[in-house]
């Protein structure tokens, strides 16, 4: 499913004499913050994409791949109860970088992605702050950090724990990209 799912990625970056920067070990983490207790999870396995010619950008984290959960019990409340992931395995980011960036200049560029980012089914259009940090032989760095409210992607928490999961929940992903071989 990640094989089919990066080829998608690839596929939706193409562009005639493009150059293509993959990752399949990037960082995803969130932080649910809420009175009465801390969740964190992450995930060591995203996968990503970006066409530097054509400034597009898709990244693909799968829901059964977060650890670091304060107990068992949690993880699966949070795999099976809120995100549902036997039916919703994935979140995706798919969009534009909409600021001036050369990929030939190495730097740190702070640059803005618009596009759809779609968790437990729902879509919902993102304009995303990402550092890129431009190094040499075609290595680029990324990191952003961006808040998710759950409503807006229809997760339902239940009143007996609306205080210990918080109603916006922080993302965090990072990744080193490299020239596709």
């Amino acid at each position: 499913m990640r094989v089919l799912l990066l080829f998608l990625c690839l596929q939706a970056c193409r562009t005639l004499d493009a150059q293509i920067l993959i990752c399949r070990d990037g960082v995803t983490s969130f932080k649910s913050e809420a009175p009465l207790e801390l969740i964190q999870a992450k995930s060591n396995k995203t996968n990503g994409a970006i066409d530097t010619k054509a400034k597009t950008v898709a990244f693909t984290a799968e829901i059964n791949n977060f650890e670091g959960f304060n107990s068992e019990l949690q993880k699966e409340h949070f795999r099976e109860n809120y995100m549902e992931s036997d039916q919703f395995p994935m979140a995706t980011f798919k969009g534009k970088i909409i600021d001036d960036i050369d990929f030939s200049k190495i730097g740190v560029v702070m640059v803005r992605a618009k596009g759809i980012f779609t968790v437990h089914g729902t879509d919902k259009e993102k304009i995303i702050k990402v550092k890129i940090i431009v190094k040499d032989n075609g290595i680029v760095e990324i990191e952003t950090e961006f808040e998710v409210p759950l409503e807006d992607h229809n997760i339902k928490i239940p009143k007996v724990v609306n205080q210990k999961i918080a109603s916006v929940i922080t993302v965090h992903v990072k990744a080193v990209l490299r020239p596709r071989a």
